[in-house]
């Protein structure tokens, strides 16, 4: 019988307690994974993150693996193929967006040599270890997610909200919000 103690949003879904397990949390410092990230979070808006993952895989697929240097080049041919793909979210503004971001994400890439050495600048390239007994202690924003958001859009990044900022933060490990009974949260602390 599994008896680890986890945060409970994974409420027991295969996908979800894999991801939690083995991933959320973690810190993240490969550009592409970065950037598979950042699409993934956009598309959550308005979803749950469950949604997200059960087709994470198809979004792979249809998104030439999150390479951002493929995915700036799409065309209208594409983009009508993307929405047609049943195995994603067929959303106009958030796949034209994906293309859009790529394009800045290569921007900032070549300013500041990597995406990574961008992005982390906004935690002093450190993860922020949070100390929250209770899910609803977790914040949907902070002010580091507001200075990210802030800065993306600045810089022509679409659906880049503070609270998906935020989400991004969690899940590249910019942050670690796993509650402090969960098993993950000292293994996390110490990556």
């Amino acid at each position: 019988m599994n008896t680890k103690l986890r945060c409970p949003w994974p409420a027991g879904k295969t996908n979800d307690i894999k991801y939690h397990d083995e991933e959320w949390g973690v810190p993240v410092h490969d550009d592409r994974k970065l950037f598979e990230f950042l699409v993934l979070d956009a598309f959550q808006a308005g979803l749950s993150w469950s949604t997200i993952l059960n087709k994470r895989e198809n979004f792979r697929k249809v998104f030439d693996n999150f390479k951002p240097e493929i995915i700036a080049l799409y065309d209208e041919k594409k983009i009508e193929e993307l929405l047609r793909n049943k195995g994603i979210i067929r959303n106009q503004l958030k796949i034209r967006s994906t293309i859009t971001n790529a394009q800045h994400f290569l921007e900032v890439q070549k300013e500041f040599s990597s995406f990574d050495a961008y992005i982390w600048q906004f935690t002093g390239g450190n993860t922020r270890i949070n100390n929250w007994n209770n899910p609803s202690q977790v914040p949907v924003s902070t002010t580091e997610s507001d200075a990210m958001s802030k800065d993306l859009r600045r810089r022509g990044f679409k659906f880049v909200g503070t609270t998906i900022c935020y989400a991004f933060m969690q899940a590249a490990g910019m942050v670690n919000d796993h509650l402090i009974y969960c098993f993950r949260y000292d293994e996390v602390n110490h990556m």
